[in-house]
């Protein structure tokens, strides 16, 4: 028997209205926490490289909170990777991100390769996340990234 949706029950979203109500989470978020912490700017930063098409074939997208600037995502097109791309957009999204007031920049990573570049622009680890032995997947780790702007 199916059980009726009451107001104390939790709804799960739809696939294709993740990003927007996840949006909307972290805008309700923000807004709650400026009542209760000093804050400093809170913007997002996003740069992208397209080729002559259009296409997109690298980007980084953060966001700043308490003069930290948080790295969400780092992609390279496979075609670029090796490039210094990847660098550029890294260093130009950090500049931004001092413009804005931040004093650090911060980021985790579980690819190893991806952790080698991060060591080579400055960024050290400050943290581990680890499975443990016979959790799945096997091996896995996730590294916690800082470093001063």
């Amino acid at each position: 028997m199916e059980r009726p949706m009451t107001s104390s029950m939790t709804l799960m979203e739809p696939l294709s209205t993740h990003s927007d109500v996840s949006k909307e989470i972290e805008t309700n978020l923000l807004a709650s926490l400026a009542g209760l912490n000093t804050q400093s700017t809170n913007s997002s930063i996003v740069f992208s490289k397209r080729d002559s098409a259009g296409k997109l074939m690298a980007g980084v997208s953060g966001s700043t909170s308490y003069g930290w600037f948080l790295v969400k995502l780092l992609w390279v097109h496979e075609d670029l990777r090796g490039t210094g791309v990847g660098k550029m957009l890294m260093l130009d999204a950090e500049e931004r991100a001092k413009t804005l007031r931040c004093h650090g920049a911060w980021l985790d990573t579980s690819n190893q390769e991806a952790r080698e570049f991060y060591l080579r622009l400055g960024y050290s680890d400050f943290g581990l996340l680890s499975n443990a032995p016979g959790n799945e997947p096997v091996g896995h780790r996730r590294w916690f990234m800082k470093k001063s702007l």
